[in-house]
């Protein structure tokens, strides 16, 4: 699969993303209020209420943040013909998403969690509950609905377990080999400490807690332990990757194949932390479903889950939320261009390719600026996160062009570069190909431009994909020289 940008990922492919969510679905109710005085019929706080707000809450929270990043989601889970039944499904309506897996029974209850919050602080939860596994027809609904939905095509399932009766290791067992035999990936949010009711799925996304739990002892929140940890659970477990959330530190990635990822918290003002777990499984798997590297999927992951903490209550995240966010980190990369030598061009490209971005190269003479450039590059820096254009040096170009040219030499020509706010390093090569500077610099993408076809574009083994974009009609640098000569022998110049 070709790796997509972040910028890709979030402007064009989030929307077509088909995700299906299953598991223990909840309302969460927050009772807002200031709290200035002792009750006196009881030594506890009084709480003047002035604000109710109601959310959807456990798997409808993963779903949630699904549908506001602009998936398709399509919701599984059970609920009760009850009180708060009208209250889940306005809500899930308003949030745009699919319940057509979900059970309304009169039989059972819909779990609602209602948290009384003073001067921004959780004082106490009341949990309106009556966790029941879930009963052989309402199984067989579930899984029907499941592998319709896999039929029409799925990019992702997400596994969200509360323990509330629908995640039974019969259920998992069946939901699993489901997404093998339509090859969907699967990420699981975990409960309790039997995890092998979760074999076969791709992820799992422990807290440091859960993890504690699982392998039987206090894992500390340090790198090593998380590893250590993660490692013993990849031995007894059959995962590709374990996902520890750890707070204030990140994330940690541990994969079956021994590879290990950490990605640092965005530095945020933490309010409230609930409901930031589901936002990093809803992040993971659209991610990794639109072919993000993992490093580059922790990086939006951690993104998003700072603008969740920083909010109180639960609070799903926003696709605009996360443009916005992007925008920002891209505008704080640009600086003046650099020229770069080639040992250090090739160092930056490692360092940026290691934070999970995408490099794009392309090289030329670019003489005489002019508008079809302008539009060539600008197309050509769309397609990743960093621009490298390499220039022939002025030996190279008269060799290429003639005694003649170049008409700007190189270090005029490497300033009109760092010109374009859509460039972001400059480096010269003196060959008459790029080839012996794409060997060691091995970009992500090589962009040419003209009539080539792929496969007999110079270079092209050292790179991920080549892409061939068109001139622009009526603008080249010869043409432009021409009419000059021309107009100098009309006597017009």
């Amino acid at each position: 699969m070709v790796t997509q940008t972040i910028n890709d990922f979030l402007t064009t492919k989030l929307p077509e993303l088909s995700i299906a969510v299953i598991g223990d679905i909840m309302v969460d109710r927050y009772v807002f209020g200031d709290v200035g005085r002792i009750s006196p019929e009881a030594p506890v706080p009084v709480n003047r209420v002035t604000d109710i707000r109601e959310v959807l809450g456990g798997a409808a929270n993963v779903a949630s943040n699904l549908a506001n990043l602009d998936c398709h989601v399509f919701l599984a889970g059970l609920a009760g013909n009850d009180e708060h039944s009208p209250l889940l499904q306005r809500l899930l309506k308003e949030n745009g998403i699919d319940d057509s897996g979900v059970l309304y029974e009169d039989s059972r209850h819909t779990t609602t969690k209602m948290r009384i919050l003073g001067a921004r602080q959780q004082m106490l939860r009341l949990d309106f509950e009556e966790p029941r596994d879930i009963a052989k027809g309402e199984a067989k609904h579930i899984i029907t609905w499941l592998e319709e939905k896999a039929k029409m095509g799925l990019d992702g399932i997400v596994i969200s377990d509360y323990g509330k009766g629908v995640c039974t290791p019969q259920m998992l067992e069946t939901i699993l080999s489901i997404a093998r035999e339509y090859n969907i990936t699967t990420i699981v949010d975990p409960k309790g400490n039997d995890w092998t009711k979760y074999n076969g799925a791709t992820f799992i996304t422990p807290n440091v807690k859960e993890l504690s739990e699982r392998v039987g002892y206090a894992v500390a929140n340090t790198d090593e332990a998380i590893v250590k940890a993660a490692k013993n659970v990849l031995t007894t477990v059959q995962l590709n990757y374990v996902v520890a959330t750890r707070s204030a530190k990140g994330i940690t990635v541990v994969g079956r194949t021994g590879k290990i990822w950490h990605s640092q918290a965005t530095q945020q003002e933490v309010f409230d932390v609930s409901g930031a777990g589901d936002t990093v499984v809803a992040m993971i798997i659209t991610a990794i479903a639109a072919g993000l590297t993992m490093r580059a999927a922790l990086h939006v992951a951690n993104g998003a889950a700072g603008i969740v903490v920083s909010k109180v209550g639960t609070y799903p995240i926003h696709r605009r939320e996360l443009l916005e966010l992007w925008r920002n980190v891209r505008q704080r990369r640009r600086r003046a261009v650099d020229f770069y030598d080639r040992h250090s061009m090739a160092q930056q490209i490692r360092q940026w390719q290691n934070d999970g971005d995408t490099v794009v190269f392309t090289n030329g003479c670019f003489d005489i600026l002019h508008c079809g450039h302008i539009s060539y590059l600008e197309a050509a820096a769309k397609l990743g996160d960093h621009l490298v254009v390499a220039l022939n040096s002025d030996a190279s170009v008269k060799r290429l062009k003639g005694e003649a040219r170049p008409i700007n030499n190189e270090t005029d020509r490497a300033t009109m570069m760092q010109a374009l706010g859509f460039v972001s390093g400059v480096v010269f090569f003196d060959e008459d190909t790029p080839a012996e500077l794409l060997s060691e610099l091995r970009p992500n993408i090589l962009v040419k431009g003209g009539d080539y076809t792929p496969e007999n574009v110079i270079g092209g083994e050292y790179v991920d994909r080549v892409e061939i974009l068109p001139f622009k009609d009526g603008y080249s640098t010869t043409g432009i020289i021409e009419r000059i000569k021309a107009l100098v022998k009309e006597g017009k110049l």
